[in-house]
């Protein structure tokens, strides 16, 4: 097996995407959390380097998607106003 540059970006990428999914699962990271969205982003667009050689439509629509909701969660994360406990 030769595995190029695209290649070790993609698996890169894949270990990032399982490593958020389990982190969230195992409690370790919350959902609407920036470090999550961020391994989410990353991953989403390893991948889609990975696609370099051997484009894939499925696989390209998927990863577009995921760093689209990615970034937006993003956005949330940082657009939200700093909330002050009452009191």
């Amino acid at each position: 097996m030769n595995l190029e540059w695209y290649d070790w970006i993609g698996m890169a990428g894949t270990l990032m995407v399982l490593g958020a999914f389990f982190l969230l699962q195992a409690g370790r990271l919350h959902g609407n959390g920036l470090v999550f969205q961020l391994l989410n982003l990353f991953g989403a667009a390893g991948i889609l380097v990975s696609l370099w050689s051997n484009f894939n439509i499925s696989v390209f629509l998927l990863e577009s998607a995921w760093v689209a909701v990615s970034l937006y969660g993003i956005w949330r994360s940082l657009s939200k106003p700093d909330r002050k406990p009452a009191g």
